[in-house]
C-alpha cells in the first residue's frame, strides 16, 4: 500500500473542468490586435477598451491618440488617458522604441 504525504492527503479534487482566469486575456488580445495591424481605432463610447488601453499605456505598451472632429490626432499622456471622457474616438498604436530616452551608463 502507498503512503500519502500529509500535504497530498489534504488536497481535494473537485469534479468538472477548471474555469479559465481572464485577468490578462483581454490585455493580451488587445495587444495582439494592435501589434499585428499596427494601429486600432476605438469607438468613443467603448469605455472598457479605453480603460484597458490606458492601463497598457502606463506601462509603455501602447500609444494613445485622441482623434478630433477634423480627423487630426493628438497624442494623450497617460494622465490624460485615464481621466478622459468618451467624447472622441481613440487611435491605439504600437510604441516607437526610437522615442525612448537613452539608457544612462
Amino acid at each position: 500500500m502507498r503512503s500519502l504525504s500529509p500535504v497530498s492527503a489534504n488536497v481535494v479534487r473537485f469534479p468538472g473542468p477548471r474555469t479559465a482566469r481572464r485577468d490578462g486575456g483581454d490585455q493580451k488580445s488587445l495587444l495582439d490586435m494592435v501589434y499585428t495591424s499596427g494601429q486600432m481605432v476605438v469607438a468613443a463610447d467603448d469605455r472598457e477598451t479605453k480603460t484597458l488601453a490606458s492601463r497598457l499605456q502606463i506601462f509603455g505598451f501602447l500609444n494613445i491618440s485622441e482623434i478630433s472632429m477634423d480627423g487630426s490626432a493628438r497624442r494623450l499622456r497617460p494622465s490624460e488617458a485615464t481621466s478622459t471622457s468618451s467624447d472622441r474616438p481613440w487611435r491605439l498604436s504600437r510604441p516607437s522604441f526610437d522615442e525612448l530616452p537613452p539608457l544612462a551608463g
